[in-house]
């Protein structure tokens, strides 16, 4: 079907070799990243690659003017006015870890350095009255959703994406993140987080923060858990990916700062939380095919890789489940992001992402989505947060479980917890 049935295009900048990024493209090379699926360097320049239209339109202010806003058949009114919020807070919730590592002067530093100084100044149009790239934070049920993605990023690179903004803008962001709070209720399922994450950011930075909410969400979770390291989404299980798209994450993220402030009322569920979600891990692990493809299965796959975010997260932390080593994760992840990422149609001419699973499948996309909305794939690229010499990007090439099972090697034998 063709494209233009599905996508109201505005103007766009130029291809990715002229984008205005401070970095010339001419170090992205596409053959080194097809040479090498497994390696840093094919993970960081593709991360790149994703997260660098998005922050280069939004650094200068034009993100409005110059990113296109695809749609779906069917798609709900109003995307436009929700898409670009979209669009920087999943970008920054998933290269935050990398942002967050040290300056260097080799050529992963050097993009680093590009995007952290395009996302200060991101944010700070964000919550700029003045600016035209001035965000929706209030307006529609959905802004809520992806602040608490916006403010997930600043929790887990503050020392890249918050201590560095002008005391005005930090000043202006919260009294967003205030408004937004007051101005949209979450819905009575896996949103309540998203309200408890802008909690658990005002509690971080010290300007407020309702232990209530955050009791109500975290504990309405624990009350859905459904066994065997899975959360319902509300009352009901829903077989899909939302677990890791959401609320595996943000369960984690929000006891986190809970934690810090009230050791005492938080410890037991947040080591509980913690092993849940190692534990799905390992089961996200075992989901990989050893042709590394996964089940398009439920709602919202337009997300690609972002799915897995449970495993990735569970990497960057060193919490992998004994069962399986950092080396299978980061082959078994390499191998979707080279199926997805590499697929044709997976960005248009200019270097934006398309609506799809693997490639251009504009139908696959639900009602909600829109282009802003694809850039929660950067999730599943937080491994990238751990440096260059650990084991996981040192290990040699492994086998993930699946792969080996169906190889006719012997693999642990899988069992549910209990708790």
């Amino acid at each position: 079907m063709n494209r233009r049935s599905f996508v109201k295009y505005v103007p766009a900048i130029g291809a990715l070799g002229t984008l205005s990024t401070g970095l010339s493209a001419k170090t992205i090379e596409p053959k080194t990243i097809k040479q090498n699926p497994n390696s840093r360097a094919y993970w960081a320049e593709t991360l790149y690659k994703i997260a660098s239209p998005v922050l280069t339109q939004m650094s200068q202010g034009k993100l409005k003017q110059n990113m296109p806003v695809e749609l779906p058949p069917k798609a709900y009114e109003g995307r436009e006015k929700v898409t670009h919020l979209e669009a920087l807070g999943r970008t920054l919730a998933g290269v935050a870890p990398w942002l967050a590592l040290p300056d260097s002067n080799d050529n992963e530093g050097k993009m680093r350095a590009d995007l952290k100084e395009k996302a200060l100044k991101s944010i700070a149009h964000s919550v700029d009255p003045s600016s035209p790239d001035y965000l929706n934070w209030t307006e529609g049920a959905q802004p809520l959703v992806d602040g608490a993605f916006l403010v997930h990023g600043i929790m887990r690179a503050p020392k890249a994406l918050w201590e560095p903004l002008d005391e005005t803008v930090k000043k202006q962001f919260i009294q967003e993140i205030k408004n937004q709070k007051e101005a949209i209720p979450p819905f009575y399922n896996n949103w309540l987080l998203f309200g408890a994450m802008l909690d658990a950011f005002l509690l971080f930075v010290d300007a407020g923060g309702d232990y209530m909410r955050i009791d109500f969400a975290v504990k309405k979770h624990d009350e859905w858990y459904v066994g065997d390291g899975w959360y319902g989404d509300g009352k009901n299980f829903h077989m899909d990916y939302y677990n890791g798209y959401v609320i595996q994450p943000m369960m984690l993220q929000v006891l986190k700062i809970a934690f810090s402030k009230r050791q005492k009322t938080y410890g037991d569920l947040y080591k509980k939380v913690a092993d849940r979600m190692t534990r799905f891990a390992e089961q996200q692990e075992r989901l990989i095919s050893p042709e590394g493809t996964y089940p398009p299965v439920g709602r919202s796959i337009t997300y690609r890789v972002g799915a897995f975010q449970p495993l990735a997260e569970s990497a960057l932390l060193e919490q992998l489940p004994k069962s399986i080593s950092s080396a299978q994760v980061r082959s078994a992840l390499s191998a979707i992001i080279q199926h997805q990422f590499e697929a044709e149609g997976t960005f248009d001419k200019d270097g934006w992402l398309t609506i799809g699973f693997c490639g251009h499948q504009p139908e696959m996309g639900d009602a909600y989505i829109s282009t802003g909305s694809l850039y929660l794939c950067t999730l599943g690229f937080l491994p990238l947060g751990l440096p260059a010499e650990h084991t996981f990007w040192t290990s040699p090439e492994e086998a993930w479980t699946a792969k080996k099972a169906w190889g006719g090697i012997s693999v642990k034998a899988d069992h549910a917890i209990s708790f």
